[in-house]
């Protein structure tokens, strides 16, 4: 029996490949290329001496997903394809919803067809909007969320939540994760962003190698410590190994299970970039610009219930999220592309 791994050739998905080979899983792979590379599949491979079954194609297309449930023995699905850009949300809403609702939609019938009713679904912290209480538990209220991305995690959950409560058969696990940084030790593997970076570390590491001129701080007058934004930031490869233990929940039966995959510590823009600078002896330049709509202050979760619950948690620190970073950078300075 196989672990369906949507998304996989993507940055947390690429990781979870490695980390579930690792466990003794059989994973088979369906990814669209549009924010990832099969490259990624290669390294996955390399890593582990264990090969992935790959099939290009959306989760929109009902034909792929029909022939990947015929050929292979599907048990479990870990669903991370979806568009992921907050901002690239707000200018293209429709997009966003079609692919990552519609598309799950999709996924779900067809694996109910199948009669496989077992999936992990990769949500995120955005679903609690500007957070009713910091750390944020499981128990917090879902808020309103700032972009069409988060509104398609919020719906994509309550979504799920509903067919597992009308079909008791269903076990549905929603990871909620909040900032994943970092690469695997190797080097070999880590996050590609298409064009500008989205996410902080990147567009870091892309300044400390030369491809961007500075970095740009959005806002200095949070009320934070030294004013930017404080977020909890996760080594991707423990947010992997999250999955993993979610996998080892789902034989249990679990019905509905919703967890926080964080550290549990607040860690401000300007506390990462001095991080990285001490950890790898590189100045980053930066600018100050003004704040971006929708962002809030604080966002750092307590994981105390993943670890009851899974016996997960966080073993990596913010200096090797950033050595890790830069390791892959610096080895990769193009990412996947030679």
């Amino acid at each position: 029996m196989a672990i369906l791994v949507t998304g996989g050739a993507g940055y947390i998905g690429s990781h979870t490949c490695v980390e579930l080979l690792d466990a003794g899983y059989d994973v088979v792979v369906l990814d669209n290329l549009s924010n990832s590379s099969e490259k990624s599949l290669e390294r996955v491979e390399a890593l582990t001496g264990k090969k992935v079954k790959f099939y290009k194609g959306n989760i929109l297309d009902r034909d792929i997903l029909n022939t990947i449930f015929t050929k292979e023995s599907i048990e479990s699905c870990i669903h991370f394809a979806g568009l992921k850009a907050v901002g690239e949300s707000v200018a293209k809403p429709w997009e966003y919803y079609e692919n990552n609702i519609a598309g799950t939609l999709t996924l779900v019938d067809v694996m109910r067809q199948n009669d496989c009713k077992n999936i992990i679904f990769s949500s995120s912290a955005t679903v609690y909007g500007d957070p009713a209480e910091i750390p944020i538990t499981e128990e917090c209220p879902k808020g309103q969320c700032t972009n069409p991305y988060g509104w398609t995690k919020s719906m994509l959950e309550q979504i799920l939540m509903d067919i597992q409560k009308a079909d008791k058969e269903w076990n549905v696990i929603l990871l909620r994760y909040f900032n994943p940084i970092g690469a695997h030790k190797s080097g070999i593997m880590g996050e590609n962003p298409n064009g500008i970076p989205n996410n902080l570390m990147p567009y870091i590491t892309q300044v400390a190698v030369g491809k961007l001129k500075e970095l740009g701080v959005f806002g200095n007058d949070y009320d934070t410590p030294d004013g930017t934004g404080v977020r909890d930031y996760i080594h991707v490869v423990d947010l992997a190994n999250g999955h993993v233990k979610a996998l080892k929940k789902l034989e249990e039966n679990v019905g509905l299970g919703i967890y926080n995959l964080g550290t549990g510590r607040g860690c401000s823009v300007m506390e990462l970039v001095k991080n990285f600078e001490e950890a790898n002896g590189i100045k980053i330049p930066y600018v100050i610009k003004e704040r971006r709509p929708g962002d809030i202050a604080t966002c750092y979760c307590d994981p105390a219930k993943a670890k009851r619950e899974l016996g997960w948690e966080a073993q990596y620190g913010i200096r090797e999220m950033c050595e890790d970073s830069w390791r892959w950078q610096k080895n990769n300075p193009n990412g996947y592309e030679e």
